[in-house]
């Protein structure tokens, strides 16, 4: 019994140090919004374009956190638009009042093709910007090229870049060879995205989505494309009528499981994993 009990308290004492270890010192972290909304089709064709571009805005300032270099486009080529209910995202963008540049300062983006973005240096830009697949201009070719980067982009957003990525539900051209990419493995914790098209009525935002500036107005009367069933950690920005996850963002730190908890969070548990050891070497003295 006594070697159990050394046992529990080392375990105990392993917990606590790998809570605080597990604290960034005065990292950076940057802005993550995810959605289903396909604000970059709706901004330019409606029928609530006034809402889609406010979503694309208020998301944009809320990922840029105030960095005024432009943002970075993904977009290869305009193939989906031969698929049908797809359109131009970056006429969404424009429609939204930005425009094409890469000088610091305004509303300004630059386009980058999946080729050149394997090459692609991220820390000269404020924000990812991928368009949605079903409704806009993301490709299979340009998921991959994504996909592939995924540590690259973690590791952007952690030293204070942003990434707003809109609906994805693989209604896309396809990659042009191999295994198709995972939707949204680019942050692979939101694998838990599922397909889910449906009119906008009655969404509505959290007390945190209406924090960032956005109105009910905003997220109603365009068509979403997919919902996510759990959140990584992140906060909800809004729900479809179901109670359904429609959006998602976060300021912290996040892995490839998802959101690193504040480091609050992660003392007290780990402060409370040392107590239930030290507990229970006492109760078995």
């Amino acid at each position: 019994m006594l070697k159990l009990n050394h046992v529990r308290e080392g375990l105990a004492r392993a917990a606590l140090a790998l809570a605080f270890a597990s604290v960034p010192a005065a990292a950076l972290a940057g802005a993550v919004f995810v959605s289903g909304h396909d604000a970059d089709f709706h901004a330019s064709e409606g029928p609530n374009a006034l809402g889609a571009q406010d979503v694309i805005n208020r998301a944009l300032d809320f990922t840029r956190q105030g960095n005024s270099a432009p943002i970075l486009v993904i977009q290869s080529d305009l193939s989906n638009l031969s698929l049908g209910d797809h359109t131009d995202s970056v006429q969404g963008l424009i429609a939204a009042g930005w425009t094409a540049s890469s000088a610091p300062g305004g509303k300004h983006y630059v386009i980058v093709n999946a080729a050149d973005f394997a090459t692609v240096d991220l820390s000269l830009y404020s924000s990812l910007f991928v368009p949605s697949d079903h409704g806009g201009t993301l490709t299979g070719n340009d998921l991959q090229a994504l996909d592939n980067r995924s540590a690259d982009i973690l590791a952007y957003v952690n030293g204070g870049g942003g990434l707003l990525a809109f609906a994805e539900d693989g209604f896309h051209q396809p990659a042009s060879s191999g295994p198709q990419p995972a939707l949204f493995g680019f942050l692979p914790f939101l694998v838990t995205s599922a397909p889910h098209g449906e009119f906008e009525t009655g969404n509505t935002l959290t007390p945190f989505g209406m924090s960032l500036g956005l109105t009910n107005a905003d997220i109603n009367a365009n068509f979403s494309h997919n919902i996510f069933t759990s959140t990584g950690g992140m906060q909800v920005v809004d729900v479809d009528a179901g109670g359904e996850f429609l959006s998602l963002a976060t300021l912290q730190q996040i892995t490839t499981i998802g959101v690193v908890p504040e480091p609050a969070t992660i003392a007290l548990l780990g402060i409370g994993l040392a107590g239930l050891g030290l507990g229970r070497r006492r109760a078995t003295n």
